[in-house]
């Protein structure tokens, strides 16, 4: 270990996905392949806020995986880690819902998380 202290994001999410974060249900976050998210690497941690609120949770991340589409995406991470109460079908369209084609066509992150003691 260097020594030196994890990298620390502020990410906004919404209230269904917070609550099967604070379970432990959730274990992969999808997001577009933004610039800012460019650099997030294992070890990070991200603090989940629901927007207009302040409750926070903090997760430490424990990989990063780029896709070309959210449909590649979800095969390869497993539907299930990254909404255990939805079908496939049914998150394609939420995470669609989200953010249109063009933010799709930055490309997709999965981002593998793991709660933090709190």
């Amino acid at each position: 270990m260097t020594g030196t202290a994890a990298r620390v994001h502020e990410l906004n999410l919404y209230r269904r996905y917070f609550d099967l974060v604070a379970a432990g249900k959730k274990s992969t976050e999808v997001r577009v392949k933004y610039p800012h998210l460019a650099d997030l690497t294992a070890g990070d941690v991200i603090r989940f806020r629901i927007k207009g609120t302040e409750e926070t949770i903090s997760v430490r991340v424990t990989r990063v995986n780029e896709y070309p589409t959210f449909e590649a995406l979800l095969d390869g991470e497993g539907s299930a880690n990254v909404n255990p109460e939805s079908s496939r079908e049914e998150q394609l369209a939420n995470i669609r819902g989200i953010y249109g084609p063009e933010k799709e066509a930055l490309g997709a992150l999965a981002i593998g998380i793991e709660l933090i003691d709190s």
